[in-house]
C-alpha cells in the first residue's frame, strides 16, 4: 500500500523503519525487546521480554497481577492467546449478594473481591514454550534488571500514579509498594521494586510454576485469604491460557483479525462491517461527515456488544451471527447521516491497559496487550513479591439472566485486544490501541485512516481522536478541528473536548509490514500520547 507521508497533525514524529522493531509506550521496555533480538531472539522473546518490564515501568497500567492477550504470525500462519484468567471457583452471585447486599449490580470495583486469577505471567510461558528462541530465564533478565537498579519517573506514568495514590493509599500492600516514601514519585525520582525482583527472580527460576504451584502462589493465597478474600492455590494452579483462532472480518480488501470473546474486540469487526456499506473515501478524513458515520458505526457495535459478549459458553449469539453481512447492512441502514442517535441493541439472531508489539526479520509479528483493568487494578498488592492484583471481577455482572453473570471458573468481559491486518492471507499489521473502550474505537479510527484515506501509520496515530462513551456522550481531543467539533454538535453529538489524552483517548502502537523482512522491513509507529516508543535495527 503507498501511504501520505505528510503528517497534518500536532507530532513531529515520523515512522520508523527498520527489520526488526518493537514498539511500546515507554523507551526502557522497546529497549529491553530490542536488546533480546540483538542476542539472537526472534519477536516472540522480544514481547514477552519487553511486557515484563512493563509492569515495572508502567505499574499505573498493568504487574504481575495482569491478565494478558496476544494475536502472532508464526510465519506461516496466525494464532491467537487468550491468557484471561477465571473467578475463582468459591465466586457464585451468592457469594457477592450475601457480602455485599441485595442491591449489588457487579461485584467491587476495588479490593480483593475484584481479583480473579491472573493470567499474564502463564501467558509469557505459553508463548515461549510454543514460538521463542532463547532460555525463557533470559527473557526475565531485562526485567530484573530494571526492578533492582530501579529507573527515573518520567512524567506520563507519574501524573497517573499521583492521581491514583488518593484512591488506592489504603488498600493493603499498595503503600508498602508504590509509595515508598509515604506519597507517589516524583518526576525523575528513582524508583525501585525489590518485591517484583524477587517475583521475576523465581519466575524465570522456574519458568511461572513459582508463581502457579510454587511460593508465589502460596503468597498471594495467604495474602487474598488475609483480606477475606476468595483465590486460592488450587484456583493458581488449575488456570492455563487458552490457544484461540481468531475472528475476523473483511475491510477494503484487508482482513481484521481479533481475539474471540470473551473480549470485545468483535466490536472492531462489527464497526467496519457497518462502515463497508459507506463510501467512506469520497468525505474529507478529518470532516463533520466521516466522523460522524464512524461514530454511529461504532455505537451500533457496542449496542451488540454490551448485550451479548461474554464468556462464549454463556453466549446466546455467536460471533458469526453478530458479523453476519446482511445483519451488519441492517444496522448500517438505521444511521441517520444528519443526526446522532442512541441505539439499541439488535437481534443477530436469524428467525488501565499497555499495548506492544514486535517484529522481526524472518517476518514472525506479535500483537501484545496485558493490562491491570482500571489502573493499578484491585489496589491490592501481595508486599513478599510485589503482585500488583488485576481487578477484571468488576467486569462481571449479578444480574439474573446476563450472559456476563459470575460464575466459578467463568472468565469476565474482558476490554483489552490486541489486532492483526492480514490481505490476501499474508501479514499486514500488528497494532493495537490502549485504555478501556477506547480499545476498539482506536482500532477503527486508525484503520479508517490507514486504508480508506491512505494516512501512514504514524499520521493514523497522531490524528485527534473521539471516544464514545454511553447515549450520544463523546469526548474529544483538545486537538481536534474547533469546526469539526462544532459540525458534530449540531448533528445532536454532546461533546466534551478533553485536555488529557492519556487515559481519554488511549494510544497505540503500529508495525506494518513493508515487505520481506529481510529486505524492506517494516513501517512502525508508536503514540506520542504516552511518549511510546518505535525503536529497531
Amino acid at each position: 500500500m503507498k501511504f501520505d507521508y505528510a503528517n497534518p497533525y500536532l507530532s513531529t514524529r515520523i515512522p520508523v523503519f527498520a527489520r526488526n522493531v518493537v514498539s511500546t509506550s515507554h523507551p526502557l521496555a522497546a529497549q529491553a525487546g530490542l536488546r533480546i533480538l540483538q542476542q539472537g531472539g526472534n519477536a516472540v522473546d522480544a514481547a514477552v521480554a519487553t511486557a515484563a518490564v512493563m509492569t515495572l515501568v508502567e505499574p499505573v497500567s498493568n504487574g504481575l497481577g495482569s491478565d494478558a492477550f496476544a494475536i502472532l504470525w508464526d510465519g506461516e500462519q496466525l494464532h491467537g492467546l487468550n491468557a484471561s484468567g477465571p473467578a475463582p471457583k468459591a465466586w457464585t452471585p451468592a457469594y457477592f449478594l450475601d457480602k455485599y447486599g441485595s442491591d449489588t449490580a457487579t461485584p467491587p470495583m476495588r479490593g480483593i473481591d475484584s481479583v480473579t486469577v491472573p493470567g499474564a505471567v502463564r501467558g509469557w510461558v505459553a508463548l515461549s514454550d510454543r514460538f521463542g528462541k532463547l532460555p525463557f530465564a533470559d527473557l526475565m533478565a531485562p526485567a530484573i534488571d530494571i526492578a533492582e537498579r530501579g529507573y527515573l519517573m518520567p512524567p506520563v506514568v507519574q501524573q497517573k500514579w499521583a492521581a491514583a495514590t488518593p484512591v488506592l493509599q489504603s488498600m493493603p500492600g499498595f503503600a508498602q509498594a508504590f509509595l515508598p516514601w509515604g506519597r507517589a514519585p516524583e518526576v525523575g525520582e528513582l524508583f525501585r521494586f525489590a518485591a517484583a525482583a524477587r517475583a521475576l527472580k523465581a519466575i524465570a527460576r522456574t519458568k511461572g510454576e513459582a508463581y502457579y504451584n510454587g511460593e508465589i502462589a502460596e503468597a498471594l493465597a495467604k495474602f487474598a485469604q488475609a483480606q477475606g478474600g476468595a483465590l486460592t492455590v488450587e484456583d493458581l494452579s488449575g488456570y492455563q491460557p487458552e490457544w484461540v483462532t481468531p475472528v475476523s472480518r473483511d475491510y477494503r480488501g484487508h482482513t481484521l483479525h481479533e481475539i474471540p470473546p470473551n473480549g470485545q474486540g468483535i466490536a472492531a469487526l462489527i464497526a467496519l462491517g457497518i462502515l463497508e456499506k459507506f463510501d467512506m473515501a469520497s468525505l474529507p478524513v478529518d470532516s463533520v461527515a466521516s466522523q460522524h458515520l464512524q461514530i454511529e458505526a461504532m455505537k451500533l457495535a457496542f449496542a451488540d456488544v454490551y448485550r451479548y459478549v461474554a464468556e462464549p459458553s454463556s453466549m446466546t449469539v455467536t460471533p458469526a451471527q453478530m458479523l453476519d453481512d446482511a445483519y451488519l447492512a441492517s444496522r448500517a441502514r438505521l444511521i441517520d447521516v444528519n443526526k446522532a442517535q442512541d441505539f439499541q441493541a439488535g437481534n443477530p439472531v436469524k428467525g488501565g491497559t499497555i499495548y506492544l508489539t514486535a517484529a522481526d526479520e524472518s517476518g514472525m509479528m506479535v500483537s501484545f496487550i496485558q493490562s491491570n483493568f482500571m489502573g493499578f487494578g484491585s489496589g491490592c498488592v501481595e508486599p513478599e513479591f510485589g503482585i500488583s492484583l488485576q481487578n477484571r471481577g468488576h467486569g462481571f455482572s449479578l444480574k439474573e439472566g446476563s450472559p456476563n453473570r459470575v460464575a466459578p471458573g467463568k472468565r469476565p468481559f474482558h476490554t483489552i485486544i490486541p489486532a492483526f491486518l492480514t490481505k490476501d492471507g499474508q501479514p499486514v499489521m500488528s497494532f493495537g490501541v490502549m485504555g478501556g473502550n477506547m480499545q476498539p474505537q482506536g482500532h477503527m479510527q486508525t484503520l479508517v485512516r490507514m486504508l480508506d484515506y491512505g494516512q501512514n501509520p504514524q499520521a493514523a496515530c497522531d490524528a485527534p481522536r473521539w471516544r464514545f462513551n454511553a447515549g450520544l456522550n463523546l469526548n474529544v481531543e483538545a486537538a481536534m478541528n474547533p469546526a469539526t467539533v462544532q459540525g458534530l454538535t449540531a448533528l445532536g453529538h454532546q461533546l466534551d473536548v478533553i485536555n488529557d489524552s492519556y487515559q481519554d483517548f488511549g494510544a497505540g502502537q503500529f508495525i506494518w509490514r513493508a515487505g520481506d523482512p529481510s529486505v524492506e522491513g517494516y513501517i512502525a509507529a508508536s503514540d506520542p500520547r504516552r511518549d511510546g516508543l518505535a525503536a529497531g535495527y
